[in-house]
Order: structure tokens, then C-alpha cells, then sequence
């Protein structure tokens, strides 16, 4: 069945790439979009941001609930002092997203060119052992985002539910979980089950949503919006909501085509897309 309202529609601003955090923050709340969740790129100051002060402000000004910071991660490295830096980064995401009021910093786990896969990911456990402390002290969860096996060389070592499970099983910390990114998973044939063992266990922290173009004409930006694609969105939410997710339906769309529409009319599109695709 196709949703009712917008009460359960966030949306991630890099899906809105061309407009500021203001931007983002006034179109929604006009729409009567109750939540975002914010990237990094518009509150770092190195990346053209506001800055976190400005960037908290806004927030409580708006009343816009904020589901995440993204992103956090990246934790492989061949040199123990880059490291060592991803572990400061990762308590600066920590602390922005508490900043924020964030319940949680998604993370892209990471990968290394030429480092096997079963040695990135003992330092990508290794990495959120050590970061879990941070986040316990301000009370963020942390979500680990497996990525589709097409990012395995550089972007994320972790690729499917069940090797996030296995990060999760091992570290048995509440505020580690995963985030279903259905991008990056629909195709999986262990799905069902993993979205089961995750409900059950309590670790499905997030769920966002787009589309699967079946002539994708760009692996990194050329993502489809709800109903452009392939991916059965609806019998996924189905399984998501009845492994007892009740949070948000995060709406992240990586697409040079919709950046370079006119972001309302794209907006408004987003809208119609959520109560009658997925």
C-alpha cells in the first residue's frame, strides 16, 4: 500500500545538492517535510558549509528532526597514523551530530585499493571499537551503511547485511547498527532474512530509499527516484516495517539529471514519488 502522509518522509540534502542548508530547511518545512538528514558538505567550512554553530542554529530554529549526520567512516588505511585521523574525524562527526540533534552518524565503513577485504574490515572493527566510547559519551548511535559490491576497492569493505551483522555480533555495543540503504541492497538474496535478524535484534537504525534505473547510465550518480527504476520498494518497506522499523524513510538520490532540474519542481516531485511509489 503507497503512504498516506508525508509524517515519515525525511530527506538527505545532498539529495537537493545545489541548495544550502537554509535552502533545504525552508523548502521543506514549506512542503511539510518533518525531517532531513544532513551531510557534511554543508556545514564544513572546507567544502563551501555554515559551520556547525550556524548549521545547529538553523536546525533548532526550524524544528526539522535531523535522523543523521552523514557521513562518517573510512576507517582502512595502509599507515597507522591515517588511522589514527579517521578516528579523529569520525569523534568530529560524533560531535557535530550531537551539535545537530542527529540521532545517528551513518558510516561508510571504507576500502583500500589492493588491501584485502578481510584485512580492511578487522580495522574497520578495530576503528569503531575505538570510536564507540565518543559515541556513547554523547549518545549518537553509529550505523554501519553496507554499500553495493560495486564500491568494494575504494569506498566500503562491507557489502552486504550480513557483513554488517557480523561487525555488530562481534562488538555487541546498543548503539551500533546498520542503516538499509535499499540501493544497495535490493538485489541481495539473503534479504529478507537479514532484515529479520536485524529487526530482532534491534540494530535497524535507518532506511533510505530510491530507485535502481535499468539502464543506469552512472554507478555513482545516476540513482532513480522512487518509481524510475526496478527495485520492489514497497514489498522491502513491508519487510522493514514488519521487523519493527518505525523510523524514517530517508530519501537519498545521488542524480546529476535532478540536479539540474529546478530543485522545487524536484522537491514537489520527491513528494508525489513517496506517497505513491514506495
Amino acid at each position: 500500500m503507497s503512504h498516506n502522509d508525508l509524517s515519515r518522509l525525511s530527506v538527505h540534502t545532498m539529495t537537493n545538492r545545489p541548495w544550502s542548508l537554509a535552502e533545504c530547511i525552508e523548502n521543506y518545512s514549506s512542503l511539510g517535510i518533518p525531517a532531513m538528514s544532513v551531510w557534511r558538505n554543508v556545514i564544513n567550512p572546507e567544502e563551501g558549509g555554515i559551520g556547525i554553530d550556524k548549521a545547529a542554529q538553523l536546525i533548532r530554529t526550524s524544528h526539522l528532526q535531523v535522523p543523521a549526520l552523514v557521513r562518517g567512516g573510512f576507517f582502512p588505511a595502509s599507515a597507522a597514523e591515517q588511522r589514527a585521523k579517521a578516528i579523529d574525524l569520525n569523534r568530529r562527526c560524533v560531535d557535530e551530530a550531537a551539535a545537530l540533534g542527529a540521532d545517528m552518524v551513518v558510516l561508510v565503513v571504507g576500502a583500500v585499493p589492493h588491501m584485502p577485504l578481510d584485512e580492511a574490515r578487522r580495522q574497520v572493527e578495530d576503528g569503531i571499537i575505538q570510536l564507540l566510547p565518543h559515541a556513547e559519551s554523547c549518545r549518537i548511535r553509529l550505523a554501519i551503511e553496507p554499500l553495493h559490491p560495486m564500491y568494494a576497492a575504494d569506498w566500503s569493505c562491507i557489502n552486504r547485511l550480513r557483513e554488517a551483522r557480523q561487525l555488530w555480533e562481534s562488538i555487541q555495543h546498543e548503539l551500533l547498527g546498520v542503516v538499509l540503504d535499499v540501493y544497495h541492497v535490493w538485489f541481495d538474496p539473503e534479504l529478507d532474512q537479514e532484515i529479520h535478524l536485524a529487526g530482532e535484534a534491534g540494530k535497524l537504525f535507518g532506511f533510505h530509499i530510491c530507485d535502481w534505473r535499468v539502464e543506469t547510465r552512472s554507478l555513482r550518480s545516476d540513482r532513480g527516484l522512487m518509481g524510475d527504476g526496478c527495485i520492489d520498494l514497497r514489498g522491502i518497506r513491508e519487510k522493514v516495517e514488519a521487523a519493527g522499523f518505525t523510523g524514517f524513510h530517508e530519501v537519498e538520490v545521488f542524480s546529476e539529471e535532478y540536479w539540474n532540474w529546478d530543485q522545487r519542481q524536484y522537491l514537489e516531485l520527491i513528494t508525489r514519488r513517496y506517497l505513491e511509489a514506495s
